[in-house]
């Protein structure tokens, strides 16, 4: 029988193309498959074959769990300490096996052992043509529709399928039966029964891809597609960047007479294609990728990510875009939140916001107006500027000599001291409310408050989700810290 085995083996792997080995892994779990059926219980079998001799040996198998974590399956896991009974040296995450009885390979059915044998091979061979397709690294799949499922296109491309889904494709492009078709390639599915390849026609990288298929400039590495944005059968943005000071990357993408951005945008059907200058100043970035609206000033501000572009009244309408989508681009483009404002509602926000600033020096620095104007005009917004900017810096100022200079940091650095006093009583008496629900410790209640939930009444307004993703705690222990947090206003219902 051992003889047995090893020439089905030899056989299979010569008429399937596949090493031997997957030959006996698949022969191994029809054999494991089998034996099980001889058990009640839910066992684990594990068979190994003599690859020399064709001699095979079965063995029941029990995972070894640490002691807290219980049994879920007691007939084929053991906790730690049952385990190190049997086997003192065992750890966590190897298995006890014990010797059994396994089945005749004559008996254990033709029908079902082959059909086991025969998944093994045809996943072994779907996996090595994955294998083949992943190594040329090409996500650029180029094939032919081979049927409809469900609205999505199955794609073929060689002897490789991809699902196209209908959310993935361009809006109101009609692909049929037998159109071949481009896709960019998301992810492998090395798991899925049908198609393997997840593909769009909608992600920002297909237009990428198909810039570097139609400019061999960008394939050369002359020329750099840094980002893309798209509102997909509309318009798109490439932001492009040349390595050779000679080479003009926005006419090597458009080509000669249009001719390179009209194949992709064919390919696109018809989606507009705006092809910015990328750069490394994000304030330039910006005012590029708004194009071809003509800015007139921008302010950034670096903590929120953001920058307040002004426009003159007649480019609002143009820097916006119809729907919003010129700036919406712009955004996902540069990578920057864009607010777009004429240059009246720019000067208006600039100075509410600079007579706050001039209220806040002249509180905390307990200056006058005029001294708390010159710190605007100078360009400082906070009191940690005042209190730390170099000295020298500050006594470049005109209005002010070194006395003033070193008084006014002083008395900045004293009220950071004071903020920073109450802001830690206030962190204190928040956790000591907090700490008033059963069931929170002091940990907890320090990340709530550094969260901004301050009192057991905001931590009652919490739902359950929310408060396992402010301090990563497990679901039951967020739901009873909820409800007693909320016990007292349902007993007063």
């Amino acid at each position: 029988m051992s003889r047995e085995v090893l020439m089905l083996a030899d056989v299979l792997a010569r008429e399937k193309n596949v090493e031997p080995e997957v030959v006996f892994g698949a022969l191994e779990a029809a054999l494991a498959h089998a034996t099980k059926k001889r058990y009640l219980d839910d066992v684990d079998i594990r068979v190994e074959i003599d690859r020399r001799t064709g001699e095979y040996q079965a063995f029941r198998c029990w995972e070894v769990l640490p002691d807290e974590a219980g049994l879920e399956f007691p007939d084929r896991q053991y906790l730690l300490f049952e385990a190190r009974e049997i086997k003192p040296d065992i750890e966590v995450g190897e298995f006890i096996e014990e010797s059994v009885e396994a089945v005749d390979f004559g008996r254990i059915g033709a029908q079902a052992a082959k059909q086991v044998i025969l998944q093994r091979i045809r996943d072994a061979e779907r996996e090595q043509l994955l294998n083949d397709f992943l190594a040329r690294n090409d996500t650029l799949v180029s094939g032919t529709i081979k049927r409809m499922e469900r609205g999505a296109a199955i794609i073929e491309s060689g002897r490789i399928e991809g699902r196209l889904e209908k959310d993935q494709m361009i809006p109101k492009e009609n692909l049929r039966i037998g159109d071949r078709v481009r896709a960019y390639m998301v992810r492998a599915e090395r798991a899925a029964r049908g198609p393997q390849l997840v593909l769009s026609r909608t992600a920002p990288e297909f237009i990428m891809k198909l810039f570097e298929l139609e400019v061999p400039e960008v394939e050369e590495g002359v020329i750099e597609i840094k980002a893309a944005a798209r509102d997909p059968g509309m318009r798109a943005k490439i932001a492009v960047k040349s390595n050779d000071p000679r080479m003009d990357p926005q006419g090597a993408c458009i080509g000669v007479r249009g001719t390179r951005v009209t194949a992709v945008t064919n390919e696109l059907n018809g989606e507009r294609v705006d092809i910015v200058l990328w750069a490394a100043d994000p304030a330039q970035f910006v005012i590029n990728a708004l194009s071809p609206a003509q800015i007139s000033s921008i302010v950034m501000d670096e903590d929120k990510h953001a920058m307040d572009v002004a426009v003159d009244p007649d480019q609002v309408d143009v820097a916006i875009g119809r729907y919003g989508q010129n700036v919406r681009l712009a955004a996902e483009l540069t990578g920057w939140e864009i607010n777009i404002l004429s240059v009246d509602e720019a000067e208006q926000k600039h100075e509410q916001e600079a007579s706050g600033i001039r209220e806040m020096f002249m509180e905390k620095l307990d200056v006058d107006e005029d001294v708390a104007e010159v710190l605007v005009q100078e360009g400082f917004s906070t009191l940690e500027e005042v209190a730390y900017v170099p000295l020298a810096e500050m006594l470049e100022i005109e209005s002010f000599d070194e006395d003033t200079v070193n008084e006014l940091r002083s008395r900045a650095r004293d009220a950071l001291l004071t903020d920073a006093i109450v802001h830690e009583e206030e962190m204190e008496s928040a956790a000591a409310d907090l700490m008033s629900v059963a069931g929170m410790d002091e940990e907890t209640a320090a990340q709530l408050t550094a969260q901004g939930v301050n009192t057991a009444e905001d931590l009652a307004d919490l739902a359950v989700d929310e408060l396992m993703e402010l301090v990563g705690m497990d679901e039951d222990r967020a739901k009873a810290l909820i409800m007693t947090a909320r016990a007292p206003m349902l007993a007063g219902v």
